[in-house]
């Protein structure tokens, strides 16, 4: 996250209800790695912080008011998940800032002007009562801003130093122009869920897509025939891996050279009829590079945090940590424009 877009965030958390909670002491070390320590207070409030994101951003697609006691796709609830990963992040933090000496990272005067701005502009934007709901002190704020600045800069740090590359031909992407041919039902049946396509009718659509693919082999423009024959062509980058628009078309395209047809290739919702135009998308391929790229890096970063937990004693308070419940108080972002207007997205207790 930018700098600017972090203290914006931060200085728009509020609290916006709250109906119980556990008695949270300040001072209280939830981790411990070494001589590095979080407190209940930093903890607390970066997993406010946390959650604000989600119940501001996400909270529709995580089932509504009540998303933190819905089940995740990991079996746990959404509160449990989400909780687990901001615990690991926390000795992750812890971890990093102890071995800043290692790669030589230090904090600026710029990154610790920018800490005491985002610090000072939380303190203006939040009233005490909502301050004191999500542990927002002063020293707990500029606490999470630092090690969140410390994270950021020793990440670059440790993948700079990662000896990972990315070929072209690892990266390369094609491209190619596809006509999709939905299987459709014409069941006359009163149960709109009933959406089974028969034999016939998937015979009729095969028929159609093959008409069309007999007339593409002599077509010059591959999208002006289809607009022609009232369809429409889109396109598609692809490698072996790809499962966009289908596995099924991508395995058949790939077998291609450029300027090639597929002919009709049938999946299980509909048949296709595509054309390779490029054995290599130049942007498409620069892309997936730095994806790549990204991905490689990542491993490396999580191997040396890896390493750094199995020779360092880790310890967690889970009892208070447990504590910070996520179903007890609600959080929200405000609506934080540039200019530094902000409009409550909830209005607290």
């Amino acid at each position: 996250m930018k700098k600017r877009a972090l203290i914006l965030a931060l200085a728009g958390i509020m609290a916006a209800s709250l109906t119980g909670c556990g008695s949270l002491k300040d001072d209280a070390v939830v981790v411990k790695a070494g001589d590095e320590e979080i407190t209940a207070g930093v903890a607390n409030f970066y997993a406010r912080y946390a959650q604000a994101q989600y119940e501001t951003y996400f909270a529709s697609y995580f089932g509504g008011d009540d998303m933190w006691t819905k089940n995740a796709s990991d079996g746990k609830t959404y509160e449990e998940s989400i909780k687990e990963t901001l615990l690991d992040d926390l000795k992750n933090m812890a971890l990093l800032e102890k071995h800043m000496k290692d790669y030589d990272v230090k904090l600026t005067k710029a990154d610790k002007k920018a800490i005491d701005d985002a610090a000072e502009e939380f303190d203006k934007a939040n009233s005490q009562k909502k301050k004191d709901k999500v542990s927002g002190s002063e020293e707990n704020v500029k606490r999470v801003m630092t090690l969140m600045v410390i994270e950021q800069k020793m990440r670059s740090a440790i993948v700079a130093e990662a000896n990972v590359n990315v070929t072209d031909e690892e990266a390369v992407q094609k491209h190619m122009q596809y006509v999709e041919f939905d299987y459709t039902t014409s069941s006359d049946s009163s149960d709109s869920s009933d959406t089974t396509v028969s034999d016939d009718e998937k015979k009729q659509v095969k028929e159609k897509a093959a008409v069309f693919a007999e007339g593409a082999k002599t077509a010059e423009d591959f999208a002006s025939y289809a607009t022609e024959q009232g369809t429409e062509a889109k396109d598609a980058t692809f490698d072996s891996d790809s499962v966009s628009p289908s596995k099924e078309v991508v395995k058949a395209a790939d077998k291609l050279g450029e300027g090639e047809l597929t002919g009709v290739v049938e999946s299980d919702t509909a048949c296709y009829v595509a054309k390779v135009t490029s054995l290599n998308d130049e942007a498409a391929t620069e892309t997936k590079k730095q994806s790549l790229l990204t991905e490689k890096q990542d491993k490396y970063y999580k191997k040396v945090l890896k390493k750094w937990k199995k020779e360092e004693k880790i310890t967690v308070h889970k009892g208070t940590w447990n504590k910070i419940d996520f179903t007890k108080l609600s959080v929200k972002a405000k609506d934080t424009s540039t200019t530094g207007t902000s409009t409550d997205s909830a209005s607290g207790n």
